[in-house]
């Protein structure tokens, strides 16, 4: 089968023939339909020797939709044929927070080889792909795997950063949602169905704030140097109760912590390189509180997947074959790829 490969620091990726695997014990083998890319996978691709604890070589590919092909002699929770979304993060499977599903921030992380699925492990940019075990699979239902690989990563990271900001989202509340991409676009999306927050989004392109309008946003600007005096007054004048920080560079992070309000809550997702220095007494709003939120809990990705089957969480997709992977990532690298970008087998 082709896959997509990692196999050198600092080399592009390569789509070469390897073999079809096979499952043992616990593993369960996916027949896969539909891989998302997103910009972690540039992260990856770009990184110096030594930057991530992965061994080389592996397969690319966090974002996962398919069919259970075969099942390991020990394997139990799901049967062949069943349609199922890959949970990404893998933990050591055995501490307590991946006990319960919440994988994303094992114990034991920083002692482990790999983050997950296509980062550090074999991943779904391929024919086929190799789960440990069943307990990382959720059922796709109805979506079409186009649809549902995104919500993976794209869907469940936005639903995990708004989850721990909707206790303060309620009736009258002013939330900023800065980029507009394949995390962004689904961010909007969810706090338009989960929240009662009115919803500002920015970027730095105008078709990225169309995107916005479609997704459900209340208005939308360009990032501009009056950005934040427009979004304070289309705030109501004391800032966002919540800003989404899905880009994180210097300039993003400046714009986030000028227009919270006291005791507004921040929200960095993107790793675009920026930072904040946190001092009392310092610049940043009194009482504000920052979270780091990294993908999320597998019970959550259950959540995600049904918000979608009821047609609230529609994902904005370009479709490209697998053998194209290299114009994708090249379109996602100069921010040409509307939405989320998925690669199918071909």
């Amino acid at each position: 089968m082709r896959a997509l490969r990692l196999t050198a620091w600092g080399d592009p990726p390569a789509l070469i023939d390897v073999e079809q695997p096979v499952p043992h014990g616990a593993e369960v083998l996916l027949r896969v339909e539909a891989t998302g890319l997103c910009h972690s996978d540039l992260h990856v691709i770009d990184a110096a020797a030594g930057a991530l604890p992965y061994r080389l070589p592996f397969t690319l590919g966090h974002e996962v939709a398919g069919l259970v092909a075969a099942l390991g002699p020990d394997a139990e929770g799901v049967r062949v044929g069943e349609r199922v979304v890959l949970y990404g993060p893998w933990g050591c499977g055995t501490c307590g927070r991946c006990a319960v599903g919440w994988d994303n921030y094992c114990d034991r992380r920083g002692t482990l080889h790999w983050h997950g699925a296509g980062l550090g492990r074999d991943g779904g940019m391929a024919g086929y792909t190799l789960v440990p075990s069943a307990r990382h699979l959720v059922p796709a239902g109805d979506l079409t795997a186009e649809q549902a690989a995104p919500l993976s990563d794209a869907g469940l990271t936005s639903y995990h950063a708004v989850a721990g900001l909707r206790h303060t989202l309620g009736e009258g509340s002013t939330t900023v949602v800065i980029g507009i991409g394949g995390l962004g676009h689904l961010a909007v999306r969810i706090l338009r169905a989960t929240t009662a927050s009115r919803v500002l989004a920015v970027d730095v392109r105008e078709e990225a704030l169309a995107l916005a309008d479609r997704s459900g946003a209340d208005f939308g600007t360009l990032m501009r140097a009056d950005t934040a005096r427009v979004l304070r007054a289309r705030g109501g004048g004391a800032g966002a109760d919540a800003v989404l920080d899905f880009v994180g560079t210097a300039e993003t992070l400046e714009l986030a912590t000028g227009i919270l309000r006291p005791g507004g809550e921040l929200a960095l997702v993107g790793s675009g390189g920026g930072g904040l220095t946190v001092s009392k007494p310092g610049t940043q709003p009194p009482g504000f509180r920052l979270s780091l939120p990294f993908w999320g809990p597998r019970p959550q990705l259950a959540e995600v997947v049904a918000l979608a089957g009821s047609g609230a969480l529609p994902v904005e997709t370009e479709r490209f074959p697998l053998s194209a992977a290299p114009e994708a990532i090249d379109r996602l690298r100069r921010g040409q790829v509307r939405g989320r970008a998925v690669l199918v087998p071909d």
